[in-house]
């Protein structure tokens, strides 16, 4: 039976069954489950009494500025999704992988450089979109000193994505163990303990993010052709994640101007969203990997059913989830609140959260898919499209029009049709829109290529 650290190809020519990818599956999406735990977005449930302090408008732009960074990171390393996972299995090298590996260190830490200007100056962009001299003052000096992690964090992602497509699962995991509590004490500590107070945090967050990145070992990684490539794919990657966390932020700002108890409420449904959330998102990095490492082996049919077996493990999960979501509404709120018009508002909006669980669990595997494919701008585009087009005009007109005025509802029932449209979407692209046989002829030119220009670079004596 496979287990964290079993290859995930044992033999190219052996069959792929759905209960065996279903096996491989939740135990590869385990450990990632657990990573995106201790993701930066959740770092503010750490901040405790220093958020008690912080006026709600500071904290959501926080969110909101630093989504560009986490994005380069998070988005940018889908591209190993690709290229690493398959290169893994189909690579005429062994070091390909390792190359990718490096490259997409060195342009995500080129990517952040833009990154890092918007945070260090940011006051003067919030002055101009409005925002208060104190807010604007207090946010840029946020972002800069978590600026100073910003590189340690795209070094574990990319590194992280580096042992994935290996099919080792649990490393980030071990680390993550291990740097977590003492990530919480620093917060602790400089927040409480130190003149720093709020800044704490992030001081506190780009320590631990640099301690878990061991360097660099520089190589011929910045030949034109082959940034190109991942570049092709890193971009829309960015995109892709970027576009929905946007969605989600931009629902928490409209929240803030519905008043207080839908504010409060909107805060436990958002808490409960985003650790809902890491079930699909694992069990999407296990299908990227499985499916990437697949295709790069040559097996069409595998690929096909690892896609398949991902897809339907992420609608029991959301079964499950909407079903224990429903049970609990009308109490839910009590774990958060004692204040009887916030639970009752939870309650009210629970169900619609409940509703798109199994939506969302088929949009983070099917998410997956595509990017082990290697099809990341489809993703892009059914959330630019889902979220964008439809669902937060939508959401916004429910909530705020006098002729509907749903409130915080409303803004939900945005992201319902928006979660639907981007889980069935992929799904049928999967399903009905995937020529398998045409995906392990792309990934044979593509690793082809990438050897042939390493073998030229050695031919004309350059280091690879």
């Amino acid at each position: 039976m496979p287990n964290e650290t079993t290859p995930l190809i044992q033999n190219h020519q052996s069959p792929s069954s759905p209960s065996s990818d279903e096996v491989t599956a939740v135990g590869c999406a385990t450990p990632s489950t657990l990573d995106e735990l201790h993701s930066p977005q959740q770092e503010g449930a750490e901040q405790g009494h220093g958020l008690a302090k912080l006026d709600f408008k500071l904290f959501n732009s926080l969110l909101l500025d630093s989504i560009p960074g986490w994005c380069v990171a998070l988005g940018g390393t889908t591209a190993l999704d690709t290229l690493g996972s398959q290169a893994f299995t189909g690579g005429t090298e062994k070091t390909d992988l390792s190359i990718h590996f490096q490259r997409c260190v060195v342009l995500l830490w080129m990517l952040l450089i833009p990154v890092g200007f918007l945070w260090a100056y940011i006051e003067p962009v919030l002055l101009a979109l409005g925002q208060q001299p104190r807010l604007s003052e207090s946010v840029q000096q946020f972002l800069r000193v978590l600026l100073i992690g910003a590189p340690g964090y795209v070094g574990f992602e990319s590194l992280k994505k580096y042992l994935q497509c290996q099919g080792i699962m649990g490393a980030s995991t071990m680390i993550l163990i291990i740097v977590s509590p003492i990530n919480i004490v620093l917060n602790i500590y400089f927040i409480h303990y130190t003149p720093l107070g709020l800044l704490g945090s992030p001081v506190a967050v780009s320590i631990t993010g640099n301690g878990t990145w061991g360097g660099l070992q520089i190589r011929a990684v910045l030949d034109p052709r082959s940034c190109y490539e991942f570049l092709k794919l890193a971009l829309p990657g960015i995109l892709m994640v970027g576009t929905e966390w946007a969605a989600f932020e931009i629902v928490a700002l409209a929240a803030g101007r519905l008043g207080s108890i839908p504010l409060a409420a909107q805060s436990v449904i958002m808490t409960t969203d985003q650790i809902l959330n890491t079930l699909p998102f694992g069990i999407g990095v296990a299908a990227s990997t499985r499916v990437g490492n697949l295709i790069g082996s040559r097996s069409a049919n595998g690929a096909k059913i690892a896609a398949h077996a991902s897809a339907l493990l992420s609608v029991i999960v959301g079964l499950v989830v909407m079903t224990a979501m429903m049970a609990t509404k009308n109490v839910y709120g009590f774990l958060f609140s004692d204040d009887l018009e916030v639970v009752q508002l939870v309650s009210k909006v629970m169900p619609l959260v409940a509703s798109f669980q199994v939506a969302d669990g088929l949009a983070g595997s099917c998410g997956g898919v595509l990017r082990g494919q290697g099809r990341q701008h489809l993703g892009a585009l059914f959330n630019l499209v889902a979220y964008y087009v439809l669902a937060l005009p939508m959401g916004i007109t429910l909530a705020f029009h006098s002729s509907f005025h749903l409130g915080l509802q409303g803004l939900w029932i945005g992201q319902v049709v928006a979660l639907f449209i981007v889980g069935i979407g992929e799904y049928c692209v999967v399903w009905l829109g995937t020529d398998w046989d045409e995906e392990v002829r792309k990934s044979i030119k593509r690793n082809y290529e990438e050897g042939k220009r390493r073998q030229l670079r050695q031919n004309d004596g350059v280091v690879a």
